[in-house]
């Protein structure tokens, strides 16, 4: 039996935004996500995020990293919307370590944390197409509900994001989940 490499996971120190290449490197791998999951609802060109805001994130303590052997694996943004409730987004794995479980063990550390800062809800915002379905949104409208999220409201992008909305290749939507973290325990995989 052969043991797999342990899966390290830490919220970034707001000096680590001042590490130029890990700031490219969590913003590359946020944008190589997004470009394939949300193909077809950004114009070409359209990215999801910068090193710098990346930067800017990790200075309020808002990022949160996972690597394997030191190696970038995947990424979350968590934010405090109020002091009871936290929203989490930009949640992305390698593409070539798919299925490894890198997405659950991120959300929970984010649940983890939030809960020992007396967060009592979670709100996770996920955009979809408004006439057709994409296969990588289902997944994640279906994991969300799976984890026990739900949801709690849809808007229309551009009303949320008016400056955005230009970039859109297509009519969007969000979809608004919501999850009680201090009731709802996370499960350990075994293994």
């Amino acid at each position: 039996m052969t043991s797999s490499p342990s899966l390290d996971i830490e919220i970034l120190p707001p000096e680590a935004s001042s590490d130029t290449v890990l700031m490219a490197q969590i913003a590359d791998l946020v944008n190589r996500v997004y470009a394939a999951s949300e193909d077809g609802q950004w114009l070409p060109g359209a990215t999801r995020t910068t090193a710098s805001e990346i930067a800017e994130f990790t200075r309020a303590r808002e990022i949160i990293v996972a690597r394997i052997s030191g190696v970038l694996v995947g990424s979350i943004r968590v934010q405090l919307l109020t002091p009871e409730r936290g929203e989490s987004g930009m949640l992305v794995s390698d593409p070539d370590r798919r299925n490894m479980g890198i997405g659950r063990e991120l959300r929970r550390f984010a649940i983890d944390m939030l809960r020992e800062q007396g967060v009592k809800a979670l709100q996770i915002e996920l955009l979809v197409p408004r006439d057709w379905d994409q296969a990588s949104k289902q997944f994640m409208a279906e994991w969300n509900e799976r984890s026990g999220y739900q949801v709690v409201r849809k808007g229309a992008f551009e009303e949320q994001y008016p400056d955005l909305a230009p970039l859109l290749a297509t009519p969007c939507d969000f979809i608004i989940y919501e999850k009680d973290i201090q009731n709802f325990r996370t499960q350990r995989s075994a293994g």
